[in-house]
C-alpha cells in the first residue's frame, strides 16, 4: 500500500480560509451505497433515522499560538528577539511542551514575555521541541492565555492569512467544554444549536467523548509504505456513560455515526481489546488504513482531507479506495470547499 495511492490533485481555490455562515449552511456530500447526493448540512436529518446516535468530540481548542519577546542584557546593551510559540500539550509536572521559533534565539533558563500578565521560562529542549514553564497556572493561566493567544489555525490557512478575532468563535464547536486541543475537530464546526435541536426532535441521540487533537494531526506521512507510518499519540476518554449509550444503540440495531475522524478513532480505540465499546481513558495512537476492522462505526460525517494524509487512509478504510477516489472527484468537480473550514461529507458504507 503506497503513499501515492492516496494522492489527488486539488485546485488551490477550493481550500477554504473562512467557514460558511451560518455553520449549517455548508454543503454536504452524501455517499451511500453507490449513490452520491449533493445536500446541505442543515438537511442532515434527511439522511438519518430515529435511533441513530451521533458521537461528538467535546474537546475545546486553546488559543495555543503566542508571540513574545526574549530580552537579554549584553556588553553592548539590551537586545530583544521576537519568539513565536505554539503550545502542544501540558505535562504532568505543570510545564508545557511547545514548538518555539526560532529556538536557537532562546537559551535554557531564559524568559519569554507574551503580555503584561503572561511569561514563560524555557526549561529544556529535545528533538526540536521545548519545555516551557509559565508564571501562571489554573484559571489565571487560562485567562491570560485567552487574552494573549491566537487560535492555532492549520498551516494551509495560516499561510494565507493570520488568525483573528473571528477565529476564536469559528474554530470552536458549539459544545466544546474540555480544554486541551490545539486543533479543532473540524467536522463538528458545521453544527449550530438550531440543527442540534431539530435532530434531537427527530429522535437522533448524541454522545460526547473527548479526544484532545494534537498538532501532530498536521504532520505529513513521510514513508512510501504507509503501513510503516507511526501515528502521534493523543489523549482521549470514553466515559462509562458514553460507552453505555453507544452499546445500547448498537444492541437496538441503530447506527453509531461519529462526527469527525477524531471521534471515530477514539471509539474504535475503546473497542479494540474486546471488539465491543467499553469505557476507556489514555493516549491513543491508533492508525486506521484499508483493511481495518471497524467494530463500532456504522457511518462517518467528516470534512474533505489533505492528499496523502492519514485521514485519507481512514476514509478509504471505511468506504474503499476506489469509492473514495470517486467521491473526491465528484467533490472537486462540484467545487466543494476543502479542509478545516470547508464543506462536509456523510459517508455511509
Amino acid at each position: 500500500m503506497k503513499l501515492s495511492d492516496f494522492d489527488f490533485d486539488l485546485p488551490e481555490r477550493l481550500i477554504a480560509t473562512r467557514p460558511a455562515r451560518p455553520r449549517s449552511s455548508a454543503r454536504l456530500l452524501v455517499a451511500q451505497g453507490d449513490r452520491i447526493a449533493d445536500a446541505v448540512v442543515r438537511d442532515l436529518g434527511d439522511w438519518l433515522r430515529p435511533g441513530d446516535r451521533l458521537v461528538l468530540n467535546d474537546t475545546k481548542v486553546i488559543p495555543a499560538r503566542l508571540s513574545g519577546l526574549r530580552r537579554r542584557d549584553g556588553a553592548e546593551g539590551p537586545t530583544e528577539a521576537r519568539i513565536e510559540v505554539t503550545l502542544l500539550e501540558p505535562q504532568a509536572d505543570g510545564s508545557w511542551s511547545a514548538l518555539v521559533k526560532p529556538l536557537k534565539k532562546v537559551r535554557d533558563g531564559e524568559e519569554i514575555t507574551f503580555s503584561s500578565d503572561l511569561a514563560a521560562v524555557l526549561e529544556t529542549r529535545d528533538d526540536g521541541r521545548a519545555r516551557l514553564r509559565f508564571n501562571l497556572a489554573g484559571d489565571d493561566f487560562d485567562a491570560a492565555l485567552a487574552k494573549a493567544g491566537a487560535m492555532p489555525l492549520p498551516p494551509y490557512i495560516a499561510a494565507k492569512r493570520p488568525a483573528d478575532a473571528r477565529d476564536h468563535e469559528d474554530y470552536q464547536t458549539v459544545w466544546a467544554r474540555n480544554a486541551g486541543a490545539v486543533a479543532a475537530p473540524t467536522a463538528s464546526l458545521h453544527f449550530d444549536t438550531d440543527l442540534l435541536d431539530r435532530l434531537a426532535a427527530q429522535g437522533i441521540g448524541f454522545t460526547h467523548v473527548t479526544l484532545h487533537v494534537g498538532a501532530g494531526t498536521f504532520l505529513p506521512v513521510k514513508v512510501e509504505d504507509v503501513t510503516a507510518h507511526r501515528m502521534h499519540a493523543e489523549w482521549g476518554e470514553v466515559s462509562a456513560t458514553a460507552a453505555a449509550e453507544i452499546a445500547a444503540t448498537k444492541a437496538a440495531g441503530h447506527r453509531v455515526i461519529p462526527v469527525g475522524t477524531t471521534a471515530l478513532r477514539l471509539i474504535e480505540t475503546a473497542a479494540r481489546d474486546t471488539g465491543a465499546i467499553a469505557p476507556w481513558e489514555g493516549e491513543t495512537d491508533i492508525f486506521i488504513y484499508p483493511g481495518f476492522d471497524f467494530r463500532v462505526t456504522d457511518a462517518l460525517m467528516t470534512n474533505f482531507h489533505l492528499p496523502k494524509s492519514t485521514l485519507m487512509m481512514l476514509v478509504s478504510a471505511l468506504m474503499g479506495q476506489q469509492r473514495v477516489r470517486d467521491i473526491y472527484a465528484h467533490a472537486i468537480a462540484r467545487e466543494y470547499r476543502f479542509f478545516s473550514y470547508g464543506d462536509a461529507s456523510l459517508l455511509i458504507p
